[in-house]
């Protein structure tokens, strides 16, 4: 690696600006057309400008530059605006079993621009493998431009040079040079500069003929604990995506019905849905309802399971019941690190169909009931002796479709449409009928069966929303070393004040990485108190 040697006689890396040993500007000639070089690492030579010939220091040089990060950033926050103009697909408010249903939601619920939204994959932007890949891109930015500019900081402050090249000390925004009166003693005004820069929480470096006074130097730390913060909340939500450490499962949960939780060993059955009002005695004022009511709870009583078998493939689930209780708004039922949430409710829902088969041939007896399970219908039930009803075709949410033949819109049975057939074994008869909307349609003008329709059962369904997220520790650890990092650099300042003695002359010279108004009123605090013969110049740049 070439050097670069100072008239002092060090060596110094290829990129340092100022000597490492007397921090005289390097083949730069200091004059009022020439800004003095960046202070912001004391000069001292960065990675990214010393080495750039192979491939990783190319690919360092990169991510080391400010202009890079910002432009991901910009991106990122592009596509997360973007994200947020429709409803990621977890955030759906109604059941979404198949990928169809999504489909239609987006543009059955936002037109032509719904559509769009979800054929260019923005429904599920925040998991997306280009997402994470800026993510993963923005912390790499953070740590190599951190790593590119903590080193050569750190070996710059970790040793103060107290004795500063002439030329150093003029290219401070804050300088002054002035003669002594002769006869002075230097050593006297020195201790005494020391000792009042002490009184103002100053930490002193002194030799016999010059001092470096300094304090606030933690603040430099300041943007570099922003970035640690910053990476750790980035490796919390980068760790949302390993399985296990996250999870956001939206269930619907019929009473009576046990479902698996996706993703997990758990089973949720719900025992009971129950919607709570208030009563007129409950309210403090009278309110002009017109017969509508006002909500007081919202409740799933459900049981929590554990499937012992859920790392067997294939076999049948083993349950063991883990917990048991409710589940009410705001106040989830919680098993480790798992939450369950009450988030929807569907009330008063079809559940299944009742009908009663009639023998229209014998007085319209009575012969048998017929339930029909509209979520798991039974393909076959046993009506009466040698009598049998099949179900030969069921659409839950029947549409014609364009080639004329029936379908169903949803999975949901909002419109169900049900095809029967009675077998009757002992007068080797077979007839067959649809229920749809309310009516009956039989195959023959003039049959011997026929079916009356009964109420039909009513179920609530609960919509739980299922959470766990292990990273939320990370996150919130990373937010905290964020804001720790965000005072250090807001509310201190890094500053130095240089006193040298020079050949009968005086030299001072400041400098802060911000508030250049309150060192300056330190610095003057100090001529005035000492009596130095200086008066102090403010360059426009520092």
């Amino acid at each position: 690696m070439d050097q670069r040697k100072c008239e002092c006689g060090h060596t110094n890396p290829v990129g340092t600006l100022l000597c490492e040993s007397c921090g005289k500007p390097l083949d730069i000639v200091i004059s009022e057309q020439t800004a003095f070089p960046d202070m912001r690492y004391e000069g001292m030579a960065r990675r990214s400008q010393t080495y750039t010939k192979k491939i990783i220091d190319r690919v360092w040089n990169y991510f080391s530059s400010v202009k890079i990060a910002i432009g991901i950033i910009i991106v990122i926050l592009v596509a997360s605006a973007v994200g947020t103009i429709f409803p990621q697909q977890q955030y759906i408010p109604v059941p979404v079993p198949t990928e169809a249903d999504v489909a239609r939601f987006y543009t059955n619920t936002y037109g032509t621009l719904g559509t769009i939204y979800y054929q260019l994959g923005f429904h599920n932007l925040y998991s997306s493998w280009w997402f994470v890949t800026l993510l993963v891109m923005l912390g790499t930015s953070l740590v190599i431009c951190s790593l590119d500019r903590v080193v050569p900081l750190y070996k710059a402050l970790k040793k103060p040079r107290i004795n500063q090249h002439k030329s150093f000390l003029k290219g401070q925004k804050l300088f002054a040079e002035g003669e002594l009166a002769p006869g002075t003693d230097q050593a006297e005004l020195l201790a005494g500069s020391a000792a009042a820069l002490h009184k103002k929480g100053y930490r002193i470096f002194q030799t016999d003929r010059a001092l470096m006074a300094e304090k606030g130097r933690f603040s430099r730390w300041g943007p570099y604990i922003n970035h640690i913060g910053l990476i750790l909340f980035l490796i919390g939500v980068l760790a949302r995506s390993i399985p296990g450490f996250f999870l956001d499962e939206y269930v619907w949960v019929r009473e009576g019905e046990t479902v698996a939780i996706p993703n997990t060993p758990y089973y949720m059955k719900n025992l009971q849905y129950t919607t709570e009002y208030w009563s007129e005695d409950e309210m403090p004022v009278k309110l002009e309802l017109n017969g509508g009511a006002i909500a007081k709870n919202y409740q799933t009583d459900a049981i929590l399971y554990i499937n012992k078998n859920a790392e067997l493939p294939g076999a049948k689930p083993d349950l063991v019941e883990i917990k048991n209780g409710p589940i009410v708004v705001n106040h989830p039922m919680v098993y480790e690190s798992l939450f369950l949430y009450q988030s929807g409710m569907q009330e008063m829902q079809l559940g299944a169909l009742n009908f009663n088969l009639m023998d229209l041939k014998n007085g319209s007896k009575e012969v048998g009931k017929i339930k029909v399970d509209l979520y798991n219908p039974a393909q076959e039930q046993d009506i009466a002796d040698g009598v049998k009803v099949r179900v030969l075709d069921y659409f839950p949410d029947f549409i014609m479709g364009k080639d004329g033949k029936p379908a169903t819109k949803t999975n949901l049975p909002k419109n169900p449409m049900v095809a029967f057939e009675v077998l009757d074994q002992k007068n080797k008869l077979s007839e067959k009928m649809v229920y749809l909307q309310g009516s009956i349609l039989t195959q023959k003008s003039d049959p011997k069966y026929g079916i009356e329709i009964k109420m039909p059962d009513l179920i609530d369904i609960s919509g739980i929303n299922v959470r766990m997220d292990k990273a939320v520790p990370l996150i919130y650890f990373g937010s905290f070393i964020f804001m720790i990092g965000v005072a250090m650099g807001f509310f201190w300042q890094h500053r130095r004040i240089w006193v040298q003695f020079q050949d009968g002359t005086i030299l001072m010279a400041a400098h802060t990485n911000k508030n250049w108004f309150g060192l300056r009123r330190e610095v003057d605090g100090l001529v005035e108190q000492m009596k130095f013969p200086v008066t102090i110049e403010e360059k426009s740049k520092a």
